[in-house]
């Protein structure tokens, strides 16, 4: 008979697959290491994920997730496209700079060999969100028949140079993410409206 899961060890188990991979790269990180790193033996984990792979898939998918439902969240549902892009960009930056080693390995496992199609398509659609935000607020910008996928990565480099930045000058972190934030509306949008703020 299976044991049951536990849904507190299986976060644990993402925990130390978080800080394990953030700070010796997805190589490095053994399951062994990720399973001390829980306060479980290594066994256990492989009652929670069948491969290291699976493993993998699963923190991708959830970090993602995250990361989305952060840049997503308290959306003002009337507010124009700008106001609503400016609020998840702010949102975006904020995790990602309070979340420094999920956004190291986001990074890592986002080009890993290891993560699947179903995986990715899990992250579009827990993404959707953001997916749609970008959409109308693409309308009539230089943007606007490109592949909606170019448009997420164009965004998203954006957004890692800005983060990078924040981090690297927190003192200028504010101005860095709104000089950011009207790149990105230009590029998507094309043209400066008044400031919002």
């Amino acid at each position: 008979m299976a044991r049951p899961r536990n849904e507190v060890r299986r976060l644990a188990i993402l925990s130390a697959a978080t800080h394990v991979i953030a700070s010796q790269g997805i190589g490095a990180a053994s399951t062994a290491v990720i399973a001390k790193g829980a306060g479980v033996s290594n066994g256990s984990l492989f009652t929670y994920f069948d491969t290291k792979t699976q493993l993998l898939n699963e923190l991708y998918v959830e970090l993602k997730s995250e990361m989305a439902q952060a840049a997503t969240a308290d959306l003002p549902p009337h507010a124009t496209a700008r106001e609503q892009v400016r609020h998840m960009w702010r949102h975006w930056a904020r995790w990602a700079t309070d979340n420094p080693a999920k956004r190291r390995v986001l990074a890592q496992l986002q080009v890993a060999d290891e993560i699947t199609a179903e995986s990715h398509q899990q992250v579009a659609a827990a993404s959707a969100s953001i997916a749609d935000l970008l959409e109308r607020a693409r309308v009539g910008g230089p943007v606007q028949d490109a592949a909606l996928g170019f448009v997420l990565t164009l965004a998203n480099a954006l957004a890692e140079a800005a983060i990078d930045e924040m981090i690297r000058d927190p003192e200028h972190a504010a101005a860095n993410a709104d000089t950011a934030f009207e790149a990105l509306w230009r590029v998507l949008a094309g043209a400066i409206p008044p400031t919002d703020t």
